[in-house]
């Protein structure tokens, strides 16, 4: 099950998290309103290929990432979104779509929209399409240490 991994990195570091089921749901959106979480709060993971390597953009569901401006954020040469075929198998036991935005576990960058990070929780998907988990965003920062950055645009 996909959720273990997640509770036991952050029992064995004493994170309090609370975990959520919901019916099945496939949006960041439909996730949250599934949940009753705020889309502001939701953070959803959205995989880039920054210069050719897998990288993670977390930032909120009512948001989308500005491409060419995490382009110019990061210094890459190329940055583009990555299909699901190319990164299905980077995130064993998690359901295509569903990764949670911890790239330290899966060897990935893992870039912040700054305006997400102004929350005092997130909630995000643990890995399934019907779990997710709740924390505090500075539990979050402390635990991946992601680079935040303004490259999110409204939808």
């Amino acid at each position: 099950m996909p959720i273990t991994k997640i509770k036991t990195f952050l029992d064995d570091r004493k994170i309090k998290y609370v975990t959520l089921k919901h019916s099945p749901a496939y949006t960041a959106l439909e996730v949250a309103a599934s949940a009753h979480v705020s889309g502001k709060e939701f953070a959803k993971t959205v995989i880039v290929k920054i210069d050719g390597k897998m990288a993670m953009a977390v930032l909120r569901a009512s948001d989308r990432v500005d491409l060419p401006r995490l382009r110019r954020l990061t210094g890459a040469d190329d940055l583009v979104l990555a299909s699901e075929d190319e990164f299905q198998g980077l995130f064993p036991g998690c359901e295509v779509g569903a990764m949670p935005p911890f790239g330290n576990l899966y060897d990935m960058d893992v870039f912040v929209a700054d305006n997400l990070a102004k929350d005092e929780e997130i909630a995000f998907n643990a890995g399934s399409h019907t779990e997710l988990i709740r924390l505090s965003y500075a539990d979050f920062d402390r635990l991946v240490q992601p680079k935040q950055m303004a490259f999110a645009g409204h939808v």
